[in-house]
This record gives structure tokens, C-alpha cells and sequence, in this order.
């Protein structure tokens, strides 16, 4: 918790510099909340310098579930010195949905906010899209403490793909690969028109799978600049699939990319839905068209643009948004309802239940008509040409089951606090998902800051359950858990 605390620090120093640069008048209240915060940190490590530093699995569920919020409970203080939002159920829900990778805000005018807290508000994302987590078990090693159980708690999706033997330079190789990713989309937004401190913000949120923007308007803001919002479609695609293949990718080994499953599903699933959408808006709804700008052919090119960047957005639970989708047909309301159960591949900074598992679940569903009439037979689940094992396939499963039961008992706190039914499904399903834009009351043109104070620490919950994958959080509710074995 000290360790995470230092990091949270550090970033924050960071906003302050942005914050002087800028002279936005926030520089001094954004260096106190870094002291506040380091010096807990210190303190914490300190006191606990002389416990035994071995991390078994219960401790690693703790860790990652307690460090999430620690370190939101530390990143509201930037908001609330400052002023820039006052309120601490506010504050905390922008937090914990900027650490989770959400992107839901409750701010009404994002654009009057210092460049320092805007900056700060981006660092959150790109803290969270990796994992702190992760990056500090790159660290841990160093104060005698192991990593593993660290990663397998906090990796996303249900499997971590390991590089490298040892689970610190696994860590080291998957941030250089999305620092790098950053500041490649940070040069090529600049050079596609951006100002360089939106860029670097637009960057921040795009890797991580976020989704806050520098803009009331969010990506919409660029409408009539198409090459700016074909560079986020690249990145958002990137983010959404597994860094793993990403580092083969840098290493030349291209056949295991084309070979995994997976990212032949994901690919294939956001052409296919891309293909509906366009179709669909083209004859259907109506999309604004800029015709001053030379690179908007007109409205085919609009309406696959528009098409291509919501499908990525929402498959990778990024939630920019260039229109409300939510008013083109009620066909492709309730499409992009359903896409926000689909998430992007494992091993990725996106949310949502993720693309391998909907894979394995319709495999061995379809593999039951087969048992049903050789009942004798062993007939395993198979993927990428290897068989799975009931256990996780019965693990995958029962992923499935709870994020049902979790979304339907979300949308029903939110009904009872007050929402109508579009609201509170599409809060749900959206601060499950870590998607960012919901629907009814909480479609992209609003934002959360009409909840109850209580829908946004739920929504809030709802957002560290899903950015955790159910089990770090749910395990820690069961009794059995805190019992001595």
C-alpha cells in the first residue's frame, strides 16, 4: 500500500509540473496533495518495514483489491484541494471510474477544468489501463517480496500469458510496449492537427481503454478531421487486443498472431458489426457530414467512420464517443446494449467480459449437443489447437453466471434509487463494463452527474468489481476467505 501510495505521489508531481507549465493556478493544491500522499506512503512503509514479506495468494487478492482503492481514496485529493470538484461522492466516482478505466464523469463543463487536474484526470486512466499493479510488482522484487501472486490476481482476463520466466520482467516488457504505444499516438495526434496537450490526454485514455476526453464534446469535437479520429481507431484496436501479441509482434514472430484465435474472433467480430452499423446508418439514421474538410468523401465515408469508431469504442470499452449513438435507431441501441457485454481480448487494457471467454463459453455449449447424443464420449473444449480443461471451463462459466448476476443486480439498485429502466440497465451494464456511456438519462451527450450520491458509490463498486474481474472483489466478501487454514 506505501509502494502504491509513492507511485500515486509521483504521478501527481507530474500534474503539478503540467499544472506550472500551463500556469493554470492549481500547480501548488496538486504538489500538496503529492506530499499528502507520499508522505502516507512513507509512513506506511515504515511501520511495516520489519513484517514478513511474503505474498501467498490471499495476500495477493488483498493487495490488489485494497491498493485499487487506496489508491482512489489518494487520487481524489488533487480534485479536492483544488477545487475543482468539491464533493467527495463526486470526486471519488471520477476517480475510482478514471483508475477503472471507465470514463463515466459526473463533470458538466470539462473544458474550465486546470490543465493540471485535466492532466491529472488522463493519469488516472493510463495508471489503471496496465495496473499499478503490475508495475510495481516490477518493483517489489527489489524490498524481498514476491510478484506472482500479484499478476495472477491482476491480470487481465482469465489467463496471463507470461513472456518472460520471471513475472518482473514480464511486467517491465508490458509497459515499455504501452509506453510506447502512448507516445507513438501522442506524435501522430500532434501531427494530425491535435495540440499537443490534447494529444498526450486523448493518448493517455485511448491505451488504457478509457475514455476521457479533454472535450465536452469528446471526440466529436473533431468531426471534421477525420485522420485525427482514424489514428484513435488504430490505438483503441490495439489496446483492445492482447499486449502479448503485441510484444510477438515486435519480436517477428507475425504467424502467432495470425494463428490465435482470439484475435482472428476479435478482428472478425468488429468487421461484422462495423459492416451492420454502417449499413444501418447509411439507409437509416442521420449522420452530421462535414463537407469542408478534404478528406470527409461524404456521408459513406461519415457513416463508416462514425461506424468503425463506436463499434471499437465500445468493443474495447474505451467510450469516446463522435455522436450519440443512442439516437440513430432503436436497432442500434439496443446493438451497442449488447456489445457492452462483449469487451475486448484477454490480456488487454479493456474491460468487459472479454472475447476468449464468450469463445469458450459458445464452444462448449455447442459441444453439448455432441455429449447429449454420445454421452460415453470425452469430447474436450478446444482452443487455439489446444484442449481446455473442465476446470477452466467450468471457471469461465461460472464468470459468466456472476457477471449476469452482477449486472442484473446493478440495474436493479439503480431502479430502486430512481432510474428508469433505459438508465439503469445502461448504468450497469456501462460501470460493470467499465464502458464508459450508458443510455436513457446517462447516453454519451450526459454524463453520471445526475445520480444519487448512493448510485454513484454503487456505480462506483460496480466499476472496481468489473475492472477486477469479479473474483479479486467477490472473494473478499465470502467468510471462508478470512479464515485461517
Amino acid at each position: 500500500m506505501g509502494l502504491l501510495l509513492l507511485f500515486n505521489g509521483f504521478f501527481m508531481l507530474l500534474a503539478a509540473f503540467v499544472s506550472g507549465i500551463y500556469r493554470d493556478g492549481a500547480t501548488l493544491d496538486i504538489t500538496l496533495a503529492a506530499i499528502v500522499t507520499m508522505l502516507v506512503g512513507v509512513m506506511a512503509m515504515f511501520y511495516t518495514r520489519g513484517h514478513e514479506k511474503v505474498v501467498k495468494r490471499k495476500e495477493g487478492y488483498i493487495i490488489v483489491a485494497f491498493g485499487w482503492i487506496v489508491m482512489s481514496v489518494s487520487g481524489v485529493l488533487p480534485y479536492i484541494f483544488s477545487g475543482a470538484i468539491p464533493d467527495i461522492t463526486n470526486a471519488f466516482f471520477e476517480t475510482m471510474s478514471g483508475y477503472t478505466t471507465t470514463g463515466a464523469s459526473i463533470l458538466d463543463d470539462i473544458e474550465s477544468l486546470p490543465e493540471g487536474i485535466l492532466f491529472w484526470r488522463s493519469l488516472t486512466h493510463w495508471i489503471g489501463g496496465m495496473g499499478i499493479i503490475v508495475l510495481a510488482i516490477a518493483i517489489l522484487p527489489l524490498l524481498g517480496i514476491g510478484g506472482m501472486q500479484l499478476f495472477a490476481a491482476e491480470a487481465p482476463g482469465p489467463n496471463a500469458d507470461k513472456l518472460h520466466p520471471r513475472i518482473t520482467d514480464t511486467a517491465k516488457r508490458l509497459w515499455l510496449i504501452y509506453f510506447g504505444y502512448t507516445v507513438a499516438e501522442t506524435l501522430l495526434l500532434k501531427l494530425a492537427g491535435m495540440s499537443f496537450f490534447d494529444a498526450i490526454n486523448h493518448s493517455l485514455a485511448t491505451l488504457s481503454t478509457g475514455g476521457f476526453s479533454t472535450k465536452n464534446a469528446s471526440l466529436a469535437f473533431w468531426n471534421d478531421q477525420p485522420l485525427i479520429q482514424y489514428i484513435i481507431i488504430f490505438f483503441m484496436f490495439l489496446a483492445g487486443s492482447n499486449f502479448v501479441l503485441s510484444y510477438f509482434a515486435f519480436k517477428g514472430k507475425v504467424q502467432r498472431i495470425l494463428r490465435d484465435e482470439e484475435f482472428k474472433y476479435y478482428t472478425s467480430l468488429i468487421l461484422l458489426f462495423t459492416l451492420v452499423t454502417v449499413l444501418v446508418i447509411y439507409f437509416k439514421a442521420n449522420v452530421p457530414v462535414s463537407d469542408y474538410h478534404p478528406m470527409v468523401l461524404g456521408p459513406g465515408e461519415s457513416s463508416f467512420r462514425h461506424a468503425l469508431f463506436q463499434i471499437i469504442a465500445i468493443v474495447t470499452t474505451t467510450g469516446f464517443v463522435t455522436a450519440d449513438f443512442t439516437s440513430w435507431t432503436p436497432f442500434l441501441t439496443v446493438f451497442f446494449f449488447g456489445l457492452m457485454f462483449l469487451g475486448g481480448s484477454a490480456g488487454s487494457t479493456a474491460g468487459g467480459i472479454k472475447v476468449m471467454r464468450h469463445i469458450l463459453i459458445i464452444k462448449n455449449g455447442l459441444l453439448e449437443f455432441k455429449r447429449t447424443l454420445h454421452p460415453n464420449a470425452i469430447i474436450p473444449v478446444r482452443y487455439n489447437e489446444k484442449t481446455v480443461s473442465e476446470h477452466i471451463v467450468y471457471n469461465i462459466i461460472g464468470f459468466f453466471v456472476l457477471y449476469m448476476l452482477s449486472f442484473i443486480i446493478g440495474a436493479l439498485v439503480l431502479g430502486f434509487l430512481g432510474l428508469d429502466f433505459q438508465s439503469a440497465i445502461g448504468g450497469a451494464a456501462s460501470s460493470l463494463g467499465n464502458v464508459g456511456p450508458a443510455f436513457g438519462s446517462l447516453n454519451p451527450l450526459s454524463n453520471f452527474n445526475g445520480l444519487p450520491a448512493l448510485g454513484k458509490w454503487w456505480c462506483g463498486f460496480l466499476m472496481l468489481l468489473g475492472r477486477l474481474e469479479l473474483f479479486t472483489v467477490l472473494i473478499l466478501l465470502t467468510p471462508y476467505f478470512w479464515k485461517k487454514t
